[in-house]
């Protein structure tokens, strides 16, 4: 018995060329016609690749264009934020010269000094208070440490020797202190 006797549904996969998914023995391609095709289809893929590859390799060269831009020009808006501050301290050593009044010189140069620190703190530095706090080498670096009589001044910050900042809540500079031991 066929498989076609024992399942009357079943079609012979070659007999019937309205099937889908079959295809008649003489319909098919001829084997240079299928060269052809698949040698159009290679070339076809061929010219997508090199078209990709050409704009990738202007979009790495346009990168590190822009890239070396930003460096160069990436203090320009501190540094013109800054120029005020200089305009002040040329007029401030100017005054220096010729001024015969010390407490109006030294009021100039501490308006010169506040106008500094609040432009560099609108610019997002940030002092770090150190003095009086736990040590922490997150955040410190011990420059040496000093004896203490009272015990709650051990692992404390005593001195600092050089201030350290924050640029807009990450650390630029540590800050050089004293530890109480």
């Amino acid at each position: 018995m066929t498989m076609q006797e024992t399942n009357p549904h079943m079609e012979d996969m070659n007999t019937d060329e309205n099937v889908a998914g079959t295809t008649h023995l003489n319909e098919s391609l001829s084997g240079e016609d299928e060269q052809e095709k698949l040698k159009e289809e290679l070339q076809a893929q061929k010219d997508k690749y090199l078209r990709l590859f050409a704009e990738f390799d202007n979009f790495k060269k346009r990168s590190a264009r822009e890239n070396i831009e930003l460096r160069q020009t990436a203090g320009k808006e501190i540094i013109t934020s800054l120029l005020d501050v200089l305009d002040d301290m040329d007029r401030a050593e100017r005054q220096l010269q010729t001024a015969e009044n010390i407490g109006q010189v030294k009021e100039g140069i501490q308006l010169v000094f506040s106008k500094l620190r609040n432009t560099l703190q609108s610019k997002g530095l940030k002092p770090m208070q150190s003095i009086g706090t736990d040590f922490d080498v997150e955040k410190h670096e011990a420059i040496t440490e000093i004896p203490v009589q009272d015990e709650k001044q051990k692992g404390k910050v005593i001195d600092e020797v050089q201030k350290g900042y924050y640029l807009n809540d990450k650390i630029i500079r540590f800050a050089k202190v004293v530890v109480g031991k």
